[in-house]
């Protein structure tokens, strides 16, 4: 059977659906005292939502973009040494490295940390000087890190052969190159895998909640555990994280477009 033929014109139906549902979600969530109670209680993890994904994801880009061009590079070990890394995290759940780093890492660099004080008389620290929530951030900064130097370095390496050729016959050095010929281009091809993972970021970053984070699926699991509401209080998280996924998608892919229009016309 030959599937139905798609095109750039379809009307988002899809789109249609979720705005009823969320408008009559939002619907409840005035004219009901329950559904109003929740949102306020919720409301105040989105900011560590936020916070986390934002931090977590710019350090697993700087970070994935690193290992991406350690994979490209000409040195033997560095290649070993990224590829090393990004199979081992990606081989673990995110949620057991979340635990990993919480409790086994973070003691392991503070214990090393007091022995090399200890030798050159430095001030020693101690592990409950690391938050919980800086340590859930960077255990999603090293598991996220992983699948984005892939997507870095499918990026880098669909540029054609040919511009890097030319930029080195202009005299552009590595750093310009990468800088002005390479990385330009590779944009393009990277931007929807990326934001693809941004708006994963958003959802997992709900695992936080396993260590006590006060972000919005913890207090969800507070609340409900508090009111034995759970209908009604994981009908808003769903809500919030639905409204950030959805807006952030449709703002990628109008963005997508806009970067496409651009290099069509150039």
């Amino acid at each position: 059977m030959t599937p139905p033929k798609q095109t750039g014109a379809d009307f988002p139906w899809w789109l249609v659906a979720l705005a009823a549902i969320g408008g009559w979600l939002f619907w409840q969530i005035a004219s009901d005292v329950v559904y109003a109670r929740v949102l306020a209680t919720l409301s105040k993890g989105i900011a560590i939502t936020v916070l986390v994904t934002v931090v977590a994801f710019l350090g697993a880009a700087v970070l994935g973009l690193g290992l991406a061009v350690a994979l490209l590079s000409r040195s033997l070990i560095a290649r070993q040494a990224a590829r090393f890394y990004i199979e081992v995290v990606r081989g673990v759940p995110i949620i057991v490295l979340l635990l990993y780093v919480a409790f086994a890492l973070t003691p392991l660099l503070v214990a090393g940390w007091n022995g090399m004080a200890a030798a050159l008389g430095l001030g020693e620290v101690s592990t409950r000087d690391f938050p919980l929530l800086a340590r859930a951030v960077l255990a999603l900064v090293l598991a996220y890190s992983a699948f984005i130097a892939e997507v870095f370095r499918a990026g880098l390496q669909a540029v054609d052969i040919g511009q890097i050729e030319a930029a080195k016959a202009l005299g552009l050095n590595g750093w310009h190159r990468f800088r002005h010929i390479v990385f330009p281009q590779a944009f393009r091809t990277i931007l929807p895998p990326l934001g693809n993972d941004f708006v994963a970021m958003v959802k997992d970053s709900s695992l936080v909640s396993v260590l006590g984070v006060a972000d919005i699926t913890q207090l969800g699991k507070v609340t409900a555990a508090g009111n034995f509401r759970y209908f009604e209080t994981y009908n808003v998280v769903a809500l919030i994280y639905l409204t950030m996924t959805i807006t952030l998608s449709l703002a990628l892919r109008r963005l997508e477009r806009r970067l496409r229009t651009r290099g069509a016309g150039d």
